[in-house]
């Protein structure tokens, strides 16, 4: 690759990051440029809501990369920068500060932002946060210090909420958690899961109501909901969801499909510009279907697929997903995508030592395991390898797990 040639990254977020050193890696020679609005060097977003927030641990900590890095590799990290707009016929992104930057290949890492819900009086109250970067963690941790009563309410019982929730009883706080659905992560999961995570929170001392709508915040901070019932709160966290940046890549024309739509080499609707990690909708082989993860797995991995592209080495896109999630004592490891399931056995071998399996027909989709690496470890054996499983070997607990796949006899013969 010519050494005059110049890759620019909108964001340096895990994609972005992971893929300027996945570039050199492929023996990119030309320049590589990444710009982001966060004057922070780039870090570790799963931990926010985690150990960052817990233990009040430094960003320093959790960098993706340590400073020196950057210059050894010779990436040009350009920080407290933002991409205004972009001209692709003259190949070049004009600048928060005016300037402008050439490019011959273009790559949005541009991530997601958190959805603000149209509350009343959400935008005029006090000490109310997101949780998607370091300043909101900065923010939480500043206001607890100050809150005499330190109550806080979460809106939102997902995997963030529920995770922030978790942080903030280790910090002492009064936590209550507000979910729209009838049930916590009921957009998630099972409701045998949603159950589990429920009990958790409330034996660790987390208030939890379900079927609240937040309709106003006064400026006295109180949550008040469509049923009249109000909630008093010194911090307010709201964590109901995302939304992908998609403006740029809107603004030049770019096929958008809840995300940016991009093919199995990550290339977008346009030539020598590319999308990668949350912001994109992309297919998945496995599950033959389009879809659109946020998820650090998805992130790096689509960054590895995306370099070689860029340096001219054809790979597809074709990966299992993973996710995870730690709360309090529990460790949640997942493993593929249950949506379409039709089937699920549940194995229960401990007291918090369980896992989910999901099915459509005979094919497994996906595993919940709960503090049981050896059932996420097999459950993604079997999932890439099609396995068929003897469902009742598997709701056993006394099976080993490595005895559940069905023999097939004409195979062996």
């Amino acid at each position: 690759m010519s050494q005059n040639t110049t890759c620019v990254i909108i964001g340096a977020s895990h994609a972005g990051v992971n893929l300027a050193f996945a570039l050199r890696k492929e023996g990119w020679e030309g320049s590589i440029i990444i710009f982001d609005k966060d004057s922070k060097l780039p870090y570790h977003r799963p931990p926010l809501s985690k150990k960052y927030l817990e233990l009040e641990d430094s960003i320093q900590n959790n960098l993706l990369k340590p400073e020196e890095s950057y210059t050894k590799d010779n990436i040009d990290l350009q920080l407290g920068v933002s991409v205004v707009s972009i001209n692709t016929e003259e190949r070049f992104v004009q600048l928060d500060n005016n300037s402008v930057q050439h490019y011959d290949k273009l790559v949005f890492a541009t991530g997601a932002r958190a959805f603000i819900p149209p509350i009343k009086g959400i935008q005029q109250a006090k000490h109310v946060f997101t949780l998607r970067n370091a300043n909101d963690v900065d923010g939480i941790r500043k206001a607890l210090h100050t809150s005499k009563t330190k109550k806080v309410v979460v809106i939102g019982g997902g995997y963030i909420g529920l995770e922030t929730a978790a942080s903030l009883k280790k910090l002492s706080a009064d936590v209550t958690v507000l979910e729209r659905e009838d049930r916590i992560l009921a957009r998630v999961t099972t409701t045998y899961l949603s159950k589990f995570f429920d009990e958790l929170h409330r034996a660790n001392g987390v208030s939890i109501f379900t079927n609240k709508n937040v309709t106003e915040i006064t400026n006295t901070n109180h949550v008040i909901c469509n049923d009249g019932s109000a909630y008093e709160a010194d911090i307010i966290i709201v964590g109901v969801g995302i939304r992908v940046h998609t403006e740029l890549a809107e603004s030049i024309g770019l096929k958008l499909e809840n995300g940016i739509h991009v093919n199995t080499k990550t290339e977008t609707s346009q030539k020598d510009i590319y999308a990668i990690g949350d912001c994109t909708y992309h297919y998945n082989g496995i599950y033959d279907r389009f879809v659109r993860l946020e998820s650090v797995q998805n992130a790096v991995d689509q960054a590895k697929v995306a370099a070689k592209n860029i340096c001219g080495k054809e790979i597809i896109y074709e990966t299992l997903p993973w996710f995870w999630s730690d709360q309090y004592d529990i460790k949640l490891q997942i493993v593929g995508l249950a949506d379409g399931h039709d089937d699920k056995v549940v194995r229960v071998e401990e007291d918090k030592k369980f896992s989910i399996w999901y099915f459509k027909g005979k094919q497994l989709l996906a595993v919940d395991s709960i503090n049981n690496a050896k059932s996420y470890v097999l459950g993604t054996k079997y999932i890439k390898t099609k396995a068929e499983i003897d469902k009742i070997k598997l709701a056993d607990p006394a099976s080993d797990l490595k005895s559940i796949v069905v023999i097939n006899q004409n195979e062996i013969n």
